[in-house]
């Protein structure tokens, strides 16, 4: 010991502590009301879970009977399927894509092309999902408007319009191709900060021990990716249960066996099943999916403990 003795700061009474940073409390005061109205309260909606409820009959408890019937239902487990598929499979390429267009960017030595190419490849991210869908089914369309299906045709690889959106075994890659088109570009974000962190230093250095560019990219520019990708697939599993903008925009009554998720059943059983919607079988969707949506995040958290060496938060 070095015979000093550490002093603790002496703490202000909470009070005037209040008093000092009451501005902040006051900025963050709708903050807070948010969370409560939006986010803690509906937890509490729970209960109807196990209830048959409908806007006409008070709530009337039925245990696990909307769980028994969730179950039992086929068009349940396809939604669940689709939602693990669609999801999986848009986030895997939606990264590979990301990635790709990030390496290609920095590539590019003039700033101001640089630039402009950021700038084109981010804008579809800022466009609607209604929008977009409207776009991709005119270009989609097997009718004399179609540019699709007219290119190919000129070219002989079909005789006749195909519906891309219209037949099960095309829409899947038509929606995987339209997400990349909207999303790729923003997901550059990341990885292109990624990018710029790298020390130019390494990259001169290789360069003097005679590495050309593949050889750099390979050896220290994927390297240096490689935890930035990692946790963005992570923070994202977590995440796929939530899909629904995106599909509901572009599925049509054609393609329901392919294209129906969960938010979109959901929907449909509340809004479109021709009958007086019951809200506790719909809730109880909803938890089966918050449920699924926890073991993910878990999931995630102890992939991140095992290739970061700690939690996602």
């Amino acid at each position: 010991m070095d015979g000093t003795m550490k002093i603790k700061p002496e703490k202000k009474p909470l009070l005037p502590r209040i008093k000092r940073y009451a501005g902040f409390y006051v900025l963050f005061l709708p903050v807070l009301v948010f969370l409560i109205l939006f986010h803690y309260l509906p937890m509490f909606g729970i209960y109807f879970a196990f209830t048959k409820y409908n806007i006409i009959k008070p709530a009337t408890w039925v245990g696990l009977a909307n769980f028994e019937r969730l179950f039992g239902m086929p068009n349940f487990w396809t939604a669940f399927t689709n939602t693990i598929v669609l999801s999986v499979v848009k986030l895997l390429l939606t990264n590979l894509f990301s990635v790709i267009l990030s390496l290609l960017l920095n590539e590019i030595a003039h700033n101001g092309v640089k630039k402009l190419a950021q700038t084109i490849i981010y804008m579809p991210h800022f466009m609607s999902w209604v929008v977009t869908a409207s776009v991709f089914q005119l270009i989609l369309a097997p009718t004399t408007s179609g540019l699709v299906n007219q290119l190919l045709i000129s070219l002989g690889v079909i005789d006749k319009g195909i519906y891309f959106l219209g037949n099960s075994a095309t829409w899947r890659g038509a929606y995987y191709f339209i997400n990349i088109w909207h999303d790729t570009g923003w997901g550059t974000i990341i990885f292109l900060a990624t990018l710029t962190g790298i020390d130019p230093g390494i990259y001169e250095a290789a360069q003097i021990d005679g590495a050309g560019r593949w050889k750099q990219m390979w050896y220290i520019t994927l390297p240096s990716l490689a935890n930035t990708i990692i946790t963005v697939l992570i923070l994202n599993l977590g995440k796929i249960m939530n899909l629904f903008e995106s599909v509901f925009v572009l599925q049509n009554d054609a393609v329901m066996d392919v294209s129906q998720v969960l938010q979109t059943y959901v929907y449909y059983q509340t809004f479109n099943s021709g009958a007086i919607p019951d809200y506790g079988y719909t809730t109880a969707i909803g938890l089966f999916r918050s449920l699924v949506g926890m073991a993910l995040m878990l999931l995630c958290n102890f992939a991140s403990n095992k290739v970061r060496g700690r939690g996602i938060v």
